[in-house]
């Protein structure tokens, strides 16, 4: 742990409270989980923040992720990390979609992901709190957002993946400086590991909910869209959920935008989108469970969120149902064709996991959950040009007569 910060960069951290109990602990001290076992949330002095910060002051900065810096815990100017955080486009699909139907296009990011968010600045404050070794399970694409910015904040770096990880994402991981080890199990195999090498002291523990920091970059998406939307939000979202940082993090968000006084209390409808091959969350919202038993033989194309059990999954639930909102399974081959559809209907090309959203939006819609005038917004979050495409076969031999009508 770093002891002498310094409040360069004008951030308003309060304190950090446990998402289950309530109980408050220490800002500026190294966490994991809570004395409850559940994740903890950072918590702001929001009065203060809007005395600093008025929405117009905000819109004349540039429009990067740093722009949010009142609202996000990092203090040390020195500590910031950072790729190139752009503010992801919000992308109109009406053909495969509908006239009312936006993508919030996150492959933007620094290595293709929205885990680049959650990354960012869960290493920043790693950095900030002297943590100079740090582990992680992965299915692909956070840990090569980790690798990047670790290896970036000069952060010693080891990433458990199960044995059929994307090829793609193993080597990006390994080629950005991490140590990556393949491990035949699912992420929560590659967990139990991390988390026995952190009770050794081997390594600070960087699963996903297991420290605060990670739904404090994601929250922006939350942020982000708010204000692209002229601060009102969509009618209905629906994000692709394995551990569920972003969902629990944009809820956070509205919830203190709110408290600013820069929107209103209407929330869009959370629609938590899982693969019916892996859909723990699904199932205890339909069982009205408020958390989520673990998965068995979890099997999906969508690999990103072929989670069997997320640590915050009461958190995912609440915001669900407070929303008014659903958990929503998906069939693998509705999928697929939702990324062809949008890939040659529209000319947008969705990762697996953002073509689970265009399906479960689709699915909604002939369910009478949404309607087709509502203004709706779905996350692809990473570049589809990170997963196989199927096969271009044509070719032409330029010695030979060129038969144009077939062209």
């Amino acid at each position: 742990m770093n002891d002498n910060l310094v409040a360069e960069r004008p951030t308003f951290v309060t304190h950090l409270e446990c998402s289950l109990t309530g109980e408050r602990y220490e800002a500026d001290r190294l966490h994991g989980l809570s004395r409850a076992g559940r994740p903890l949330l950072v918590r702001y002095d929001l009065a203060a923040a809007g005395a600093a910060l008025s929405r117009d002051a905000l819109t004349g900065r540039e429009t990067d992720l740093w722009r949010w810096r009142e609202l996000l815990p990092v203090r040390h100017t020195a500590n910031v990390v950072s790729l190139g955080e752009v503010e992801t486009p919000l992308i109109p699909i009406p053909r495969a979609g509908g006239g009312r139907v936006l993508v919030k296009d996150e492959g933007r990011l620094p290595t293709g992901s929205f885990k680049a968010r959650g990354l960012v600045m869960a290493v920043a404050m790693a950095r900030e709190l002297g943590v100079t070794r740090i582990a992680m399970p992965t299915n692909g694409n956070a840990g090569a957002a980790l690798a990047a910015y670790a290896t970036r904040a000069g952060i010693e770096t080891i990433v458990l993946c199960p044995d059929d990880t994307p090829e793609v994402n193993v080597r990006e991981i390994a080629m950005q400086g991490a140590r990556v080890w393949r491990v035949n199990g699912l992420i929560d195999d590659c967990g139990a590991i991390v988390g026995q090498g952190a009770a050794e002291g081997r390594w600070f523990d960087f699963s996903t909910l297991k420290e605060p920091y990670r739904i404090e970059g994601k929250k922006t998406m939350g942020l982000e869209l708010a204000a692209q939307l002229g601060w009102r939000l969509p009618k209905a979202i629906f994000y692709p959920t394995g551990g569920g940082t972003g969902l629990i993090g944009m809820w956070k968000a509205f919830d203190e935008l709110e408290k600013l006084g820069w929107i209103g209390a209407e929330r869009p409808r959370m629609y938590a989108v899982q693969a019916a091959g892996c859909a723990p969350i699904v199932r205890a919202f339909e069982a009205g469970e408020e958390h989520a038993a673990r998965w068995e033989d979890a099997a999906t194309v969508a690999a990103g969120i072929r989670v069997p059990r997320a640590v915050g999954d009461f958190l995912i639930l609440r915001a669900v149902r407070e929303s008014g909102g659903k958990a929503l399974a998906v069939g693998d081959p509705a999928i697929l064709r939702a990324v062809d559809d949008c890939a040659r209907q529209d000319g947008l090309l969705l990762c697996p996991e953002g073509g689970a959203t265009l399906a479960a939006y689709r699915q909604a819609l002939r369910d009478g959950e949404v309607d087709e005038d509502e203004e709706v917004v779905l996350f692809n979050c990473a570049t589809g040009l990170k997963y196989p495409m199927p096969e271009a076969p044509n070719a032409l031999d330029r010695h030979k007569p060129i038969d144009f009508d077939a062209l």
